[in-house]
């Protein structure tokens, strides 16, 4: 595993804490999309700059990627070694977004822009509830094409916490 795409079936699922602690496992460098896709005061970036920064990243011969951001899966579907998606379930997901909400309370988050402080409102959970389900399937989906497509990659579906903590465990070896 060198070049690692981590995926995730919701907002607060841990995708970017999984990925930090992935990385000091396995010594990789982290690269969360968030960051590269706001600026300052929420504002999203342009397409193609937000393309073109991928671009960039995934020519690397080493990297962890994180992040959902569909529209642009496809740059690092065809770069990565490795998928991994955290399935956990959308209860632990809601919880980790208002456990966050407190802890970086008008702090900006270490994965995040410089620029976006915290927030939360009701639009953001309601989101996070609607979409759940049908991020699922469209992940579920993604995942089968990819492997089909690159049978000589390595996919992985984590859908607990044990199940992340293991993984940990075993890259750090």
């Amino acid at each position: 595993m060198q070049r690692i795409m981590v995926i995730g079936v919701s907002a607060g699922v841990g995708k970017s804490r999984f990925a930090r602690r992935l990385g000091e496992a396995a010594d990789l460098p982290v690269h969360h999309l968030d960051a590269y896709f706001w600026k300052p005061g929420w504002i999203e970036a342009e397409e193609k700059e937000f393309q073109r920064k991928q671009q960039e990243l995934t020519d690397g011969s080493q990297w962890i990627i994180e992040g959902n951001y569909n529209s642009t899966a496809h740059i690092r579907l065809t770069s990565c070694d490795t998928l991994i998606q955290l399935q956990l379930p959308l209860w632990h997901c809601l919880w980790r977004v208002l456990k966050r909400r407190i802890q970086y309370r008008k702090q900006v988050r270490p994965d995040m822009a410089p620029g976006c402080p915290e927030k939360i409102d009701r639009e953001f959970l309601k989101f996070i509830v609607t979409t759940y389900h049908s991020r699922q399937k469209s992940q579920r989906h993604l995942i089968e094409e990819f492997s089909t497509a690159f049978p000589e990659k390595q996919v992985y579906v984590l859908r607990g916490q044990k199940e992340v903590d293991s993984f940990i465990a075993l890259a750090s070896k």
